[in-house]
């Protein structure tokens, strides 16, 4: 497996080499220094190209990156339409392990980009991006809930389970299931957020779907 300094430097030797790139910004949890650390990290990445269109669908242009285990272009997908028309994505998941979610978008979208608070700014040519504040994950800590927010969330909860009861009692199995993760567990996921608010001051992120409650939670939560 490719370690993460050799995939940082493939990114902006690939950048540095085409002039057709002008700014190289690394996001997600690569640019959050409360992200646990591992190889399975994503590598979110974006170039600020002078014209989209050369790199749309370009399979050749992607091969540099490394061998393909398989590709995403949400872009090019109907279900769900795509989100930026101005720009193209390559979600790459390569068969040594490492994983790029390469945004390839014009300096039009810059400011959208920037504003997530997990940006580093890796190359600019032209100095076109404006100084960036340090990288956190100020962006994606639980606000608190007001009293309608708390109370509608318990209000969801209870009045959903007996729709898990009556689907278990029928033996629809399928439908209890989507009742229970969908709508169920949506609630209890956005309580979870609210107890780790609490206990540290809506000051640490709970993580994507929860994914970092443990830290956070008595054992018996």
């Amino acid at each position: 497996m490719r370690s993460e300094q050799e995939m940082l430097d493939l990114i902006l030797e690939t950048a540095r080499a085409d002039e057709r790139i002008r700014a190289v910004i690394m996001n997600g949890s690569r640019a959050n220094p409360n992200a646990p650390r591992d190889r399975f990290q994503d590598f979110d990445i974006v170039y600020i190209v002078t014209d989209v269109e050369p790199f749309r669908h370009n399979l050749e242009w992607i091969k540099r990156f490394g061998e393909l285990m398989i590709l995403q272009m949400p872009d090019d997908m109907a279900d769900p339409p795509p989100e930026n028309p101005l720009g193209f994505t390559y979600l790459m998941q390569f068969a040594d392990g490492n994983r790029i979610d390469l945004g390839i978008d014009p300096p039009a979208m810059l400011a959208e980009i920037i504003k997530d608070s997990q940006s580093i700014l890796l190359l600019d040519k032209d100095g076109i991006v404006p100084p960036l504040p340090t990288a956190s994950d100020r962006d994606y800590l639980p606000p608190p809930p007001t009293a309608k927010a708390f109370a509608d969330c318990c209000n969801e909860f209870w009045w959903v389970s007996p729709y898990v009861a009556k689907g278990l009692w029928r033996a629809e199995i399928t439908y209890a299931r989507h009742m229970q993760d969908h709508y169920v567990r949506a609630q209890l996921d956005k309580m979870l957020d609210w107890v780790v608010g609490i206990e540290t001051g809506f000051a640490c992120n709970p993580g994507k779907f929860g994914k970092y409650v443990e830290r956070h939670l008595a054992p018996e939560l």
